[in-house]
């Protein structure tokens, strides 16, 4: 026979085996058989004999080596637990799992364990183990099983199988055997259609897979799910595996949480560390190194039966992609590799962006598609089609996939996939992924528990690849997810996420760039939200320069930064500053926009809030009224801006003391805002809000905590529970709990506000520090002094360290630890306090000022709770000196006399009657009794003086003679002679 012969294939692999002869037809034979189309001059064929049953026990096939460090899972207990062989027949078992998390060491473990068990109940007859990673090796290690145990055909290998799976049945009046097949690592349940073993009493079936196909659990068949190392698993894996190498346990708890604690990536990470030398921290680093594939950190050398991390997934991706839908699986697991392996909404995954990805990047598509039947188009992709493409990577183990809800994927197959990108490809798959987050967005944040998980998504995808988000400048879900953390209330994260996006604009794009720009502007914003007013108005004092240069003075965007601008100025404290900075502005934008343009009439109402802030009430009145009618007129009844302004209006009739028609008014903007937006919508909240309030400022307090009861169950509906507009509801529901008598609820409420304002919006917050203010007010009304106290304590060490020690608010808190100090039963605790804040009172505020003379009689009172009735004396008397003379110089000399002739009597039983300060507060006594036209009581207090003081310093004393001098004075007045000398107060 001449020519070239392809050798036919290796029996076993197919059902029929094909030979080709050169230039004559082709021929099949079953196996054992032979076929000839052509000459042949002399064929030999040699048969295998059959062959003697072997005694048992008898093992066929290789049960892999025990891995380093190999440990005893909850997995394997589940599988020892499940086998029973004591006359029940047995249910096949599957352990199922993504690649590389151990299954094959569990099922050698079992195999083993089983092997070795030598009681009669336990032990085993007969061993099968088979790689089952097709049907080929599947028929093959049957057929082997066959020829060595039941005398099968070794020449017909389907055959030989058929007749192994039939011996396993139990046959009457012969020895049971008692056996254990193990199917490793079953790629295609197809692979095992009609090759199943039989039940048996006597027998055990383990399969190990990665797939989840339905099939796999039919019969009965139990489905034991293998996961990955939990925390103390993988931490006492890498101990074992790297002993010796002094490494701490934080670094390897680290490299566990790194490596998603997947066993095969523990194993082979220890072996490189080992073989490299390198250090765990050194490992992490070049980890972390997205330039890094995790290919170049895989040992050079692996166990026999190991395959590297990286091709760990591999065939399973190639097969997942032959599935319906055809060519999907690989891009959509592409595309999830860039998101949050912890959770992917389905909605990012069947977006319209995802969807034209996909249909983009569709797997082999243009090898297979005839151009002139389709030429330039492409094969729309579906969302139903989406959905099957996650179905199936669900299946094979490369992804967890909760139907209509969320996908989850191993941090380590995200890596892997990503590595495989080319860098073209990897950019573009990670802006499809941040156009999919912004579609699935919602407009408004009702789901908290979802835009937390899109936000979560948006910094996995910046974590992998923010430089392909600044490709074509900043992509708009980095603007989103700040402007969401704020919308949420989480001012410090927001102020955080818009820094590094300054920064990062400005890196990537440069300083003019408008999206560096905005980042600035929004940094700004952010800062002032986190209570940091001085902060914003010098960040946008500085952006206003370069937005007219790049933008011009008459762009709206400049136009809108100046009015922020003014916004934050009132927030920092200059009111009057900011409504001249609007007032200004609004007259730049009448003459660049027009009256009536939207962003006129916006900045129109800011100004009107400023001005009433400001003090100029009737101007506000006004101006609100001439802007309502602008706005009816220009943007409709309807529109949001003009129901804010009617809110407005609302607010400020009540401000001016008519409760009642506030409340009125809300009423009506409720009914009109239900009408137009519906009955759930954020403004339609707000305005229900504010007519609650005014309700309860109409003398109504327990009508107000219902209603308010009532609002806050929608916003928690709507908004979530975090929200800030759901926070400020609750605050005003604690407080009005309070105010209808339930101290103890008020107290309740703030303390679970607090918690949520301390995790949300950090423990510096201004409303954080405001509402723990109020637990500590509530806890003392509602009888815990001590607990008030400790509130207080708290706060008064954050205001100061926030605010500074003399900052009003700070010395406001020290007011009421002091306070609430003495209600404890602390009262030198709170004297100590006091005559604190009263020396810092005088310094700041002045020693006459109301809060400060406020201190000192606090001070006095409870030095003289604590029993230093002297030291409390002393400083009444100071006090009284200082409001007499604050009453006298402002003209109320009636009060003046009044407080004197209190002083006087304190010091004469204080100090006694001939002490110079006691005869001191007597002569002013005697002058502003006299001063507020009591001639004659002054007279009297003047004559018992000058008596008092001849006897005790004499006739010529120069005091005697300024106390005659006095007498001689109001007796003048009083017989209305002209006077001659001046009355003087000695």
């Amino acid at each position: 026979m001449s020519g070239y012969r392809r050798p036919a294939l290796r029996a076993g692999l197919t059902h029929r085996a094909r030979t080709w002869v050169l230039g004559t037809g082709d021929g099949t034979a079953s196996y054992g058989g032979m076929v000839n189309t052509g000459s042949i001059h002399t064929l030999a064929v040699q048969q295998r004999p059959f062959q003697e049953p072997a005694p048992w026990p008898h093992q066929v096939g290789v049960i892999p080596p025990m891995a380093r460090s190999f440990q005893h899972r909850i997995a394997a207990q589940r599988l020892r637990t499940a086998a029973d062989v004591g006359g029940t027949a047995v249910v096949a078992q599957l352990l199922t799992g993504m690649g590389g998390v151990g299954k094959t060491q569990l099922a050698a473990d079992y195999a083993r364990t089983a092997w070795n068990d030598t009681t009669t109940a336990g032990g085993l007859d007969v061993l099968v183990w088979i790689t089952a990673s097709a049907r080929a090796p599947i028929v093959t290690g049957y057929a082997q099983a066959g020829v060595e145990l039941c005398r099968a055909d070794p020449n017909d290998a389907e055959k030989a199988a058929r007749r192994f799976l039939a011996w396993l049945t139990p046959k009457a009046g012969e020895k049971p055997c008692r056996w254990l097949i193990v199917l490793d690592d079953v790629a295609d349940p197809d692979d095992l259609k009609r090759l199943w073993p039989p039940a048996s009493p006597y027998g055990r079936t383990l399969v190990t897979t990665r797939r989840r196909d339905t099939s796999l659990a039919a019969d009965g068949r139990r489905v034991i799910e293998v996961g990955i190392f939990d925390a103390d698993e993988a931490l006492t894996y890498l101990t074992t595996s790297l002993s010796g190498r002094n490494e701490s346990s934080a670094d390897l708890t680290a490299l566990a949480q790194d490596l998603g604690h997947l066993p095969l990536a523990l194993d082979q990470a220890s072996a490189y560390i080992i073989d490299s030398g390198e250090s765990v921290n050194g490992y992490r680093i070049r980890l972390a190194d997205r330039t890094t594939t995790l290919a170049a950190l895989t040992p050079d050398t692996l166990p026999d039966d190991q395959v590297p991390l990286t091709a760990a997934w591999s065939l399973s991706i190639d097969r997942a992609d032959t599935l319906r839908p055809a060519g999907l699986a690989r891009p959509m697991l592409q595309l999830a590799s860039m998101l949050d392996a912890n959770g992917i909404p389905q909605a990012v995954l069947t977006s319209p962006p995802t969807l034209t990805h996909l249909a983009a990047q569709r797997t082999g598509l243009r090898h297979r598609r005839p151009r002139r039947l389709w030429p330039g188009r492409k094969q729309a992709v579906t969302p139903d089609e989406a959905v099957e493409a996650l179905g199936v990577l669900h299946r094979l183990s490369l992804i967890d996939h909760i139907p209509a809800t969320a996908v989850r994927v191993h941090q380590l197959i995200q890596r892997t996939t990503r590595d495989t990108l080319t860098p073209h490809l990897y950019d573009r798959t990670a802006r499809v992924a941040a156009d999919a987050l912004i579609r699935a967005w919602p407009d408004v944040e009702g789901d908290t528990a979802l835009v937390q998980v899109l936000r979560d998504n948006t910094a996995a995808l910046t974590a992998c690849a923010e430089d392909a988000l600044y490709r074509r400048g900043a992509h708009e879900v980095l603007f989103r997810t700040g402007m969401s953390l704020g919308e949420s209330g989480q001012a410090i994260p927001a102020r955080d996420h818009y820094q590094h996006l300054a920064e990062a604009t400005q890196q990537r794009l440069g300083a003019s760039h408008p999206d560096t720009l905005s980042a600035r502007r929004l940094l700004a914003l952010s800062r002032g939200d986190a209570g940091d007013a001085s902060g914003a108005v010098d960040l946008l004092t500085e952006l206003v320069t370069p937005l007219v240069q790049v933008l011009g003075k008459n762009d709206p965007y400049t136009l809108s930064t100046r009015g922020d601008l003014a916004f934050w100025r009132g927030n920092a404290g200059d009111t009057s500053g900011a409504a001249d900075a609007l007032t200004e502005l609004v007259t730049h934008m009448e003459r660049v926009l027009g009256k009536s343009h939207p962003d006129t009439l916006d900045t129109r109402s800011d100004l009107a809030f400023w001005r009433g802030e400001s003090g100029d009430t009737l101007g506000v009145t006004d101006a609100l009224a001439e802007l309502l009618a602008d706005q009816i007129r220009v943007l409709g009844k309807e529109h949001p801006n003009t129901f804010e302004t009617r809110r407005r209006i609302a607010d400020l009739r009540g401000e001016a003391g008519d409760a009642p028609g506030a409340a009125g008014a809300f009423a009506e903007l409720v009914d009109d805002e239900v009408r137009s937006l519906g009955a759930h919508h954020p403004d339609v909240l707000g305005a229900r809000l504010g007519l609650a309030l005014w309700r309860g400022q109409a003398d109504d307090a327990s009508g107000t905590a219902d209603a308010l009861a009532d609002v806050l169950a929608d916003q928690i509906r709507v908004f979530g529970t975090d929200h800030p507009e759901t926070l400020d509801t609750q605050d005003s529901l604690a407080f009005w709990r309070g105010d209808a008598g339930d101290a103890s609820g008020a107290a309740e409420a703030y303390e679970h506000l607090f918690k949520v304002r301390r995790r949300v919006l950090g423990e510096d917050h201004p409303e954080t520090l405001d509402t723990q203010d109020s637990l500590a007010l509530w806890r003392g009304e509602a009888g815990d002094a001590s607990g008030a106290a400790e509130a207080y304590e708290h706060l008064f060490k954050v205001r100061r360290r926030v605010l500074g020690e003399d900052h009003p608010e700070t010395l406001d808190t020290q007011d009421s630890l002091a306070l609430w100090r003495g209600e404890a039963g602390d009262a030198s605790g709170a004297a100590e306090a006091y005559e604190h804040l009263f020396k810092v009172r005088r310094r700041v505020l002045g020693e006459d000022h109301p809060e400060t003379l406020a201190a000192g009689s606090s001070l006095a009172h409870w030095r003289g709770e604590a029993g230093d009735v002297a030291g409390a004396i002393t400083v009444t008397e100071q006090l009284l000196e200082l409001m007499v003379v604050q009453r006298g110089e402002a003209g109320d000399a009636s009060g003046a006399a009044e407080a004197y002739e209190h002083l006087f009597k304190v010091r004469r039983i204080a100090l006694g009657e001939d002490h110079p300060e006691t005869l001191a507060a007597g002569s002013s006594l005697a002058h502003w009794r006299g001063e507020a036209g009591d001639v004659a009581g002054a007279i009297t207090v003047t004559e018992q003086l000058l008596e008092h003081m001849v006897q005790l310093l004499g006739e010529e004393h120069p005091h005697v003679s300024l106390i005659r001098h006095n007498l001689a004075h109001w007796r003048n007045e009083a017989e209305g002679t002209p006077e001659r000398p001046g009355n003087e107060r000695s």
